[in-house]
């Protein structure tokens, strides 16, 4: 299973995060975000990865972008040496293949989603990206929010999902406090938090390493 740390913002955070072991460090590119960074913090950033990496384990870059030229993107991608591209808006198939990295997709959750029509609905959108070899990142859907919301939604849709044998990312809400119940009761490819490891809006160092012990002990018990 793999961790993702997103929304960093400094070069000490992400350090930290890449000590800690994760397996994604993520960046915002989104315009008008409180956390986007430019190119040149970029750079910097996905350089300190790798210079606290150790050998054969240097985690994954990712940059997170909503619905901005395929030029746009694919210039931060070389600019910053983006392994990974988040698209968090409305970008269709054809688009994702136009993209210089690998690609996680963002699929929104409506909180009010539960009948058997909305789980299918939902599941579909999942397999038309993960079926062309795209990962997907289930969040929850906040109106007029692009991107990582920070809120939570009814894990039984994506548990759904995961007994389908489609990969996810479970995004929304996480926290040290509760990562491992998320796990246990998903069992998703991967796991996503920004907001749930800061404190007053900055990059918490004890929260991090929290989360990422928490997420592995969940999978190798003590």
């Amino acid at each position: 299973m793999k961790i993702k740390i997103c929304g960093i913002m400094r070069p000490e955070d992400a350090v930290v995060a890449t000590e800690a072991g994760a397996d994604f460090v993520g960046m915002i590119f989104v315009p008008q975000r409180r956390r986007r960074l430019s190119a040149a913090a970029g750079r910097e950033i996905a350089q300190a990865v790798k210079e606290a990496s150790p050998p054969g384990k240097t985690p994954k870059i990712v940059g997170n972008f909503a619905d901005q030229s395929q030029e746009e993107v694919n210039q931060f991608v070389a600019e910053c040496g983006l392994d990974f591209v988040q698209l968090c808006g409305q970008e269709s198939i054809a688009y994702c293949g136009q993209i210089d990295a690998e690609v996680i997709k963002v699929v929104h959750v409506d909180p009010s989603a539960a009948a058997a029509a909305d789980l299918d609905h939902v599941a579909e959108r999942v397999q038309t990206y993960a079926g062309v070899g795209h990962l997907v990142t289930l969040d929850r859907l906040v109106v007029g929010v692009q991107g990582g919301t920070g809120h939570s939604f009814d894990w039984t849709i994506a548990a759904h999902i995961s007994e389908m044998g489609l990969p996810i990312i479970l995004a929304g809400g996480l926290a040290p406090k509760n990562v491992a119940q998320a796990i246990a009761e998903v069992q998703p490819w991967g796991v996503d938090v920004s907001s749930g490891v800061e404190t007053n809006g900055v990059k918490n160092h004890d929260k991090i390493r929290a989360f990422i012990k928490n997420a592995r002990r969940t999978l190798s018990p003590e």
